[in-house]
């Protein structure tokens, strides 16, 4: 996701539109509370001259009483108004902030699959957090700048102007030669800033990509070799952030060294005046003090300028993320999900992943309340068929339809709230086991989860469990075994109680033991469904209605257990690899597809054997 960069003007009319106008009161009231706390300061300056004229040269008592106490009153206003103002713009800050995190992960979560490829979770993690939480500290600097910081600019230039205007003048006559030098330094700045941030979004991947993989990392003795990659991303975004913070630097470097002109200039010129008595001490150290307190915040606005810069390179990256359109969508008048048992039918289907087909012009029926098995090499679109089945993604021609209603007729919710869907990797979050079960629904009884926990067979561990139900299962399920983890996944399908299930290698990484377990699990969830089952290990799927053997996207054979070994082919070689029981199949060529289960004598010739066995079927 490139793309132009966008100007200042754009990125901060897009955050007040979407942000911030929403809390336009509460900005109006810490804007009036920096107004007064950055007039304070202009009279600060202002009473510097009778300070000095009135009370110390001069050694009027009188004076000396009103001056005291406007001193206190100016700081003390200024304390107040500073606090005020600052809890202000806190809260606005954390609940805009708030807002717009809420808003990105609401967008990031409803993009399809072909999204979440491209973008890795560290990458969203970053700009989710990070990004959001630079723009929240610069543009609350950049309101704090527009609001105290200019008006005592003005305040003091005032008070400066009214004391002598040449010496105005003198004092800020380098300010024109940069103009040049800053617009180049916030280009330098923004593009180091950009590389940074992506940098960061690298190191948030890569340390996500470390910590979910830490178990074959060790086993692979891969500590060195991921310390490294770190070691050398981070390397490198240090290295960014160096220069980003030199080009922010250099700026306020640039006001201090004109300032420095500028004074050098006021004390030779201004100087001679007042050893020839055309100007007063009081005079002089009123404007002095205005000077000086003029280029305080002429320096944090320079500041603020190299800040923007870098947050505007975040702020890029998040409106495009808010920006990418969503590819998968309910239609504006949708249809409502079909009644009863349904089937589920792919007509002409073709999609391809880029330039990759994935499925060719397929078409298959589930029967309704019939088990479906999908069988074939991996790549051959067994899974693509569920993604599509379920909108995670659309093909690029042919249709879905469920119930013989068309899968883009109906809602997202509708359509989804149809599917059961089981797989092996059996992903838990990392809360109770209750609330993995729930997954946040209230309307469930004891009695009602007590039977689901039974047919699922988790009321097997659970007595193992320390704290039962309310025992925290650990990220991604990590504190529970692979048939446990399985076991309570099939429990949160069975509260669903949904017409279609959805059955993807359920079983594939579970030991023997475990498998005969969950597989119980899984046949009572499949009765009085229609059932789509994703499964290597035919030992599963042999008592399924129909078997679909799959091959680079197309049907490359259907029918049932016993019919496929009959015919031969691609189901009876992936037979003949994991099953010998002892039964003769033949392929097309004739060939025998299967050996005894017996050991034959070493002395045995195979090859001779193979060719009787051939003489054998053909003469037959």
């Amino acid at each position: 996701m490139t793309s132009a960069p966008k100007s200042s003007r754009e990125l901060m009319g897009w955050l007040w539109r979407g942000y911030l106008r929403h809390y336009m009161g509460w900005l109006g009231v810490a804007f009036v509370f920096m107004l007064i706390e950055g007039s304070t300061v202009g009279g600060l300056a202002y009473m510097m001259q009778p300070m000095f004229d009135h009370v110390f040269v001069a050694g009027n008592a009188d004076a000396l009483i009103w001056v005291s106490l406007a001193f206190f009153a100016i700081f003390t206003i200024r304390g107040i108004t500073s606090v005020c103002q600052k809890v202000v713009l806190s809260r606005v800050s954390l609940v805009s902030g708030a807002h717009l995190r809420k808003d990105m992960l609401a967008r990031i979560i409803r993009q399809d699959p072909a999204f979440h490829q491209e973008n890795p979770p560290g990458f969203l993690i970053q700009r989710v957090q990070g990004d959001v939480g630079a723009i929240n500290q610069v543009w609350q600097a950049v309101i704090t700048g527009a609001g105290r910081d200019v008006t005592q600019l003005m305040a003091t230039m005032y008070v400066a102007l009214m004391v002598d205007w040449r010496w105005t003048v003198i004092m800020l006559i380098g300010l024109p030669m940069l103009l040049v030098p800053l617009s180049w330094l916030q280009r330098y700045v923004r593009k180091k800033a950009a590389r940074a941030r992506d940098l960061g979004a690298s190191l948030s991947t890569r340390l996500d990509e470390i910590f979910h993989g830490i178990v074959p990392i060790k086993l692979n003795n891969l500590e060195d070799y991921q310390e490294a990659r770190y070691a050398h991303h981070m390397d490198d975004y240090v290295h960014q952030e160096v220069k980003a913070n030199f080009g922010t630097s250099s700026m306020t470097c640039m006001i201090d060294m004109m300032a420095g002109l500028g004074v050098m200039g006021v004390v030779l010129y201004g100087g001679q005046q007042i050893i020839g008595g055309e100007k007063s001490v009081g005079e002089f150290m009123s404007f002095f003090t205005a000077i000086g307190l003029t280029f305080d915040p002429m320096r944090r606005l320079a500041s603020v300028s190299g800040i923007w810069q870098s947050a505007a390179a975040a702020m890029e990256r998040l409106k495009e993320l808010m920006d990418e359109p969503i590819a998968v969508t309910s239609p504006p008048n949708p249809v409502p999900a079909p009644q009863g048992l349904p089937e589920v039918r792919l007509e002409n289907v073709t999609l391809n992943y880029g330039s990759a087909p994935v499925l060719r012009g397929l078409s298959l029926v589930a029967e309704a309340g019939k088990t479906t098995a999908l069988v074939g090499a991996s790549g051959a679109g067994k899974s693509t068929i569920f993604n599509v089945v379920t909108r995670l993604i659309d093909p690029q021609e042919g249709s879905a339809n469920v119930g013989g209603v068309n899968v883009d007729q109906m809602s997202l919710d509708d359509l989804r709230g149809l599917y059961s869907v089981v797989t092996q990797e059996a992903l838990l979050f990392d809360e109770t086991l209750r609330e993995n079960i729930l997954l946040g629904r209230t309307d469930v009884s004891d009695e009602r989860l007590q039977e689901v926990l039974d047919a699922a067979h988790v009321s097997d561990f659970l007595p193992k469990l320390n704290n039962g139900l309310d025992t925290l299962v650990g990220p991604r399920g990590s504190a529970l075994s692979g048939g446990q983890r399985q076991r309570v996944v099939i429990a949160r399908a069975l509260l669903r109680d949904t017409p279609v299930l959805l059955l993807d290698e359920a079983t594939s990484a579970l030991d023997a033991q475990s498998e005969k377990v969950v597989q119980s699990a899984l046949d009572k969830l499949a009765g009085g469904r229609t059932t789509i089952v994703i499964a290597h290990r035919l030992s599963t799927i042999q008592n399924a209605d129909k078997i679909v053997v799959m091959e680079r996207g197309e049907i490359a054979d259907q029918g049932t257990h016993e019919e496929l070994l009959e015919r031969g082919g691609i189901y009876a070689d992936l037979y003949r690899l994991q099953f010998k029981d002892g039964k003769a199949l033949v392929d097309p060529e004739g060939v025998a597809a299967q050996l005894p289960q017996e050991a034959e004598p070493e002395a045995v010739d195979r090859s001779w054997l193979r060719r009787l066995a051939r003489r054998f079927w053909r003469s037959d």
